[in-house]
Parts: structure tokens; C-alpha cells; sequence
């Protein structure tokens, strides 16, 4: 598991929304001695607000309902996930190969996802300890929301990890939040990618872009400008896919971003 330091201060912003289900986040109260968390063996973000402390649990979409723990230095805190349904989507692809893919494209396909699962693994120490601010990276239409059950071409696959909006080619794709781009790439599925590190196990990827703007090591600031929208890797259409993990657990995006932010 990498650790290093990111030396940029992320900007403050309220907690986000606590919303225990799959694919939701716990804000926890801690201790204000507490050092560390884990949830299944996986570093949890620390932070504080108003004077509290508080550990920001991503929580798997594969978590299945029930009891989890969070373990700290100070203690174990139990809390519940609720069950919750997400609705189905069903897409037609005309790539056959990007649905099932031959095995080279397979074997591409599992070696990008080792090396976006180790930036995802890893945990970063930022200078400050409030919960970064976010906004969305680009304003449109909602096409595919965080959770959807899919099915390509009517073949079941993987719960959609992201929020997918569906910004015109070429709108400019914005930094979500402060931090230093980990990597940059054009990927089998997600198609020209950035990932972002906000610190903390707190990781932004934005996907199926037309253009990258943005180099491996620059500091970014919440709003900068990271690339233009577009439809590369496997994508119906122009759109920009919007994923956010904590603790190496995928979240819905809109729990981080402020009401405001939010179409009506």
C-alpha cells in the first residue's frame, strides 16, 4: 500500500452527507486522540468539523446490509448499512468488443485495473485535516447516476461506480476538488482518464475524455481545468463519468457535493 506525502491544503468544505447503504459514506464521531481507522483493513479518511472529530467511511457498493466496523487506535465503532435498491439500466453498445472484450483486450483490461486499484489503495497524508470541498466538474443532465444495476447489450455486468453527466464534446472537464493528479491514461473502458488525489484514501477519476490537460505530479486547484468531455473507451456518447473512492470503497458523488451543486 503506497504512502507519501500530497503537500497541497485541500480547501475546507462541510461534511459530506452521511448516507449508510452501499456505495454510501459514514461520517463517524470520533475521538480527538484518534490517529488511525480501518475499515476492512483499508486506511479511512480523519477529520474535523466544529470542533469535532469525525472518520469518513467510503462504503463498498458490493457491502451487503447489516453490522460493519470501523476500527481506530481508540476503539472499534460498529454501524448498520442499509438495504437499498438501485434501480437497472440497460445499454446497447455497438462495439461488441466493448462488451466482451477477446483476450487481449482482456488482459489489457486486468492489468489498467491493477494499476487504477493501487492508486486507489493508496493513502496520502495532506497538510490540514478538514474534509476537501467538491463541486461538480461539469454542469448537464444526469444520464447515468451512481449504482445503476447494468446490462450491456442485455449481459449483466458490474453496479455503474460513477456519475455520469452528459456535458457536450469538447466542454471542459474541471478539477472537482484541490489536489495533484496520480495518473493520467487512455484505458480500455474508461478511455482517456485523470485521476486526482485529494489526500486522505480520497480519490477523484474522470473519464472518456477527448483531450488531456493535465500532466502526472501537478498540483491542481478546485475548477482547474484537467481536460475536454468526449466518448472514448466504452461510452454511447459524449459524457464525462465522474467516479469518487474512499478507502478504496466507491462512493456516490453527490453525497461530497454541496446541495447547491446540485441540479433542481
Amino acid at each position: 500500500m503506497a504512502t507519501f506525502s500530497l503537500f497541497s491544503m485541500a480547501t475546507h468544505a462541510a461534511l459530506p452527507q452521511d448516507s449508510r447503504r452501499a456505495g454510501g459514506i459514514a461520517v463517524i464521531e470520533v475521538s480527538p486522540t484518534t490517529k488511525s481507522a480501518t475499515l476492512d483493513d483499508q486506511p479511512v479518511a480523519l477529520v474535523a468539523d466544529n470542533n469535532k472529530n469525525y472518520a469518513v467511511v467510503g462504503i463498498p457498493i458490493t457491502a451487503t446490509t447489516g453490522t460493519h466496523t470501523l476500527k481506530t487506535d481508540q476503539g472499534n465503532f460498529d454501524f448498520n448499512v442499509a438495504d437499498y435498491a438501485y434501480p437497472e439500466q440497460r445499454l446497447t453498445i455497438k462495439d461488441q468488443s466493448k462488451v466482451t472484450p477477446d483476450p487481449d483486450e482482456l488482459a489489457r483490461y486486468h492489468r489498467e485495473a491493477v494499476e487504477q486499484n493501487t492508486i486507489y489503495q493508496s493513502f496520502t497524508t495532506p497538510q490540514g485535516n478538514s474534509f476537501p470541498s467538491f463541486v461538480l466538474p461539469a454542469h448537464a443532465r444526469f444520464s447515468s447516476p451512481f449504482g445503476f444495476k447494468r446490462f450491456f447489450n442485455n449481459e449483466p455486468r458490474a453496479p455503474h461506480a460513477g456519475l455520469d453527466i452528459a456535458a457536450a464534446f469538447g466542454t471542459v472537464a474541471h478539477a472537482p476538488a484541490s489536489g495533484v493528479v496520480v495518473q493520467t491514461g487512455d484505458y480500455f473502458f474508461n478511455g482517456q482518464t485523470v485521476m486526482i488525489d485529494h489526500g486522505q484514501g480520497i480519490i477523484s477519476m474522470l473519464c472518456h475524455l477527448s483531450r488531456i490537460d493535465v500532466k502526472i505530479g501537478q498540483t491542481v486547484a478546485q475548477g482547474d481545468a484537467i481536460g475536454l468531455v468526449g466518448k472514448t473507451g466504452r461510452a454511447t456518447g459524449p459524457h464525462l463519468h465522474w467516479s469518487i473512492s474512499m478507502n478504496n470503497a466507491r462512493v456516490d458523488p453527490l453525497l461530497v457535493i454541496p446541495a447547491s451543486e446540485k441540479p433542481n
